[in-house]
């Protein structure tokens, strides 16, 4: 059966608007999750506000645009793995216009970017943020935003993951917690450490509700919102002394943690809820430099001390 060309229709009425109303409609079909759809649709429209100053059209699309939107992103001051977000993101666009004859295909290449130490909480700025606030002064915003910085640290989910989370997925009793809508649509199940179990045990006498209920609330018992937990925690942040106010560094110190504590990267790809090994490795090597601290402490050849620390050169009869 041939396959009908749409290129062969009058496709120069084809504005990029509509194009990209198309694209995000396909990707809406494909149900993928409403932050990524966000994140698509918040880049492209840049790179639509672009097109529009440079009288773009659909038949003007082409490598050497793409060079012209770097340059652009880059006067804009966004950084090396920010542009490369916005290129990967256009090039899927790219290729679905392509892949339905609107354009003429041609290879798109990621810029490199420059792998940047990841930056987490230190343990002086941990010890600041997880000090328990008096119950019997503190507001309860405060309260649960302690409970939710808690629960970060302890298992390194994702923030939009952790407001998806309903009272009936934590399991006290086998101390597990069921991760039901994930960034990669994948339901998981991770431990729950005991400190944290004590935690949201207090927690939830206190937030009370009902098994279907969201843990992390907003004022009025609903699920809360990404934006105002960003808000809430980066104002908590500050109050206490510490300038970061990324609930994503929460994940990043997980991981660092977990690897300087000699967990394995098997174990950490599942915990992160990774597809692969990719990102997991990226993270050993960011944080090598952290792994040689104390190496003597526990390198075998070290540790039996069957070699003395000076030994004078040369060989003596």
């Amino acid at each position: 059966m041939q396959r009908i060309k749409m290129n062969s229709l009058n496709t120069s009425d084809l504005s990029l608007s509509n194009c990209l109303k198309g694209y995000l409609d396909k990707c809406k079909a494909r149900n993928l999750s409403i932050r990524t759809l966000e994140i698509y649709e918040e880049r492209l429209s840049v790179f639509l506000k672009f097109a529009e100053s440079e009288n773009v059209s659909t038949t003007d699309l082409s490598p050497n645009l793409i060079e012209k939107f770097i340059l652009y992103l880059q006067a804009r001051g966004c950084n090396d793995v920010t542009i490369q977000s916005y290129i990967r993101d256009l090039r899927a666009f790219f290729y679905h216009l392509m892949d339905s004859d609107y354009i003429q295909p041609f290879k798109i290449r990621l810029p490199k970017a420059d792998a940047k130490i990841k930056e987490t909480y230190t343990d002086e700025e941990l010890k600041l943020l997880l000090k328990k606030p008096n119950l019997k002064r503190c507001e309860f915003n405060e309260y649960k935003t302690w409970v939710f910085s808690n629960y970060l640290l302890a298992t390194g989910n994702r923030i939009s993951t952790v407001l998806n989370l309903q009272i009936r997925d934590l399991d006290f009793d086998n101390n597990v917690i069921q991760l039901n809508k994930t960034k990669n649509r994948k339901a998981q199940i991770v431990p729950m450490a005991s400190s944290l179990a004590v935690i949201l045990k207090e927690y939830l006498t206190y937030r009370k509700g009902e098994l279907d209920d969201y843990v992390f609330c907003n004022s009025y018992g609903g699920q809360g919102e990404i934006r105002s937990y960003q808000e809430m925690l980066a104002k908590y942040n500050k109050a206490r002394g510490v300038s970061k106010t990324s609930a994503h560094l929460y994940r990043h110190t997980f991981a660092k943690r977990w690897i300087l504590n000699g967990g394995d990267i098997f174990r950490l790809q599942k915990l992160l809820g990774h597809s692969d090994l990719s990102v997991v490795k990226n993270y050993v090597n960011i944080f090598s430099k952290d792994l040689s601290k104390d190496y003597n402490n526990y390198n075998p050849l070290d540790t039996l001390g069957t070699i003395r620390n000076q030994v004078k050169i040369g060989f003596h009869s």
